[in-house]
């Protein structure tokens, strides 16, 4: 029996990219052959600016377009506590990388890897989901592209044993 993991995604604000990646993620861990082997899945933000709203309606109707209706999520800051919670905790971006990794060294012996999601994206170098909130449709729908490679590829990684269905 495989052990559960648990994973933590995270951005500026918790409404754009944070929230696709766990869309994406958590509609991946409902099905076959994931089912049952992810106990937790959430998404928060460095940075407290969007706390207790949904999604950004962008994320929303792209995640919808895509088959995944049943997401919900209101936002919230990250938490010193969410390091000993997770077994990972993916960083959108490079500066949200530095954000985790600093509140990550006032914590001893916290358990989470953190990491910048991008490490998953398949292609050999590390990627940035870059934050679509100031552009159009497309930079959604890009976040959207890497977040469903980056998880697909983690599972793979994660899950080594674990046959993905077609």
């Amino acid at each position: 029996m495989t052990d559960k993991i648990s994973v933590l995604f995270v951005c500026l604000g918790n409404i754009c990219r944070s929230t696709m990646a766990e869309g994406v993620f958590q509609s991946m861990a409902k099905k076959e052959p994931y089912r049952g082997l992810i106990s937790e899945i959430d998404s928060c933000g460095t940075g407290g600016y969007h706390v207790g709203e949904g999604p950004d309606d962008r994320t929303m109707s792209t995640l919808e377009a895509h088959g995944i209706t049943d997401y919900v999520h209101a936002a919230r800051k990250v938490n010193a506590s969410d390091f000993d919670k997770f077994d990972y905790i993916f960083a959108m971006d490079r500066a949200n990388l530095s954000d985790l990794q600093r509140i990550q060294q006032r914590k001893s012996n916290s358990k989470a890897k953190v990491m910048l999601f991008g490490e998953y994206s398949g292609t050999g170098k590390a990627e940035v989901i870059n934050d679509p909130y100031y552009g159009g449709q497309q930079g959604f729908e890009k976040a959207y592209e890497q977040a469903t490679r980056f998880s697909t590829n983690f599972l793979k990684e994660v899950f080594p044993d674990v046959e993905p269905q077609h």
